[in-house]
């Protein structure tokens, strides 16, 4: 999960490990628990497979001689992060990873975003079921604040399903338009072409109804993030110049 979140980043720029931090934290605070100490490791361990560089900068202009460990991603790491993006199994379903897939739609292919949400929906209404009859069954056997969390928990699996729904219609309805959509024509002498240069692609972040984001009933949905507001750097922000 968080291989990917950061490899995915990297893409968009080279970050040193603070900066790294705050946008995972902004990224999947809403979706999953971060982890700070699980960051510096993950990093280590895509600098030694090839994925990342790790290069000190700045040493020169800095007090005391010390830089910074700035991350860059290397033609290996794109070439994971394709392979990582084009999966769709039955992990990409899960609450602990769907979040974070959901979050990088827009750098993942339309079929595969498909297929994420159709999955996505399928063990969603698998776990509907599995409440309502464990609800129907029960029933007489809770109190009634019991009972009102059993719907709760009920009405935020019903609530994502109808937003699943939505999404997955908007995504079928934009694929026949890419796929019809005409082919760039020759001008003749001028060596031109014309038509469409790009084909709309569906929103990835369209909420439910009513505007709210769903809340897993497992994953905790909006959990809080408190160690975003850490201001202090990371054991590999910065290192002595020379070693």
């Amino acid at each position: 999960m968080l291989e990917l979140a950061v490899l995915a980043l990297l893409s968009e720029s080279s970050m040193h490990g603070y900066e790294l931090r705050k946008r995972l934290a902004a990224l999947l605070g809403a979706f999953h628990r971060f982890s700070y100490g699980s960051l510096y490791p993950c990093l280590r361990r895509l600098a030694e497979a090839g994925y990342v560089t790790a290069d000190d900068v700045g040493a020169a202009t800095r007090l005391g001689g010390r830089s910074r460990v700035v991350y860059t991603l290397t033609g290996e790491g794109k070439e994971k992060l394709a392979e990582l993006l084009g999966e769709g199994g039955p992990s990409s379903w899960e609450d602990e990873m769907f979040g974070v897939r959901f979050a990088f739609f827009a750098k993942t292919d339309a079929a595969v975003r498909l297929r994420i949400l159709e999955g996505r929906r399928g063990r969603l209404e698998e776990r509907r079921e599995k409440v309502r009859s464990a609800l129907s069954r029960t029933v007489e056997r809770f109190d009634s604040y019991t009972l009102e969390l059993q719907r709760h928990g009920l009405e935020s699996v019903e609530r994502e399903v109808r937003w699943l729904n939505e999404l997955i219609e908007t995504e079928r309805a934009a694929a026949p338009a890419a796929a019809t959509a005409s082919p760039q024509l020759s001008t003749g002498s001028t060596g031109l072409s014309t038509g469409p240069s790009t084909v709309a692609a569906p929103l990835a972040a369209a909420g439910p109804s009513g505007g709210q984001q769903p809340t897993s009933p497992v994953s905790g949905g909006g959990a809080q993030q408190t160690g975003a507001q850490q201001t202090g750097t990371g054991p590999d922000d910065e290192v002595p110049a020379g070693q």
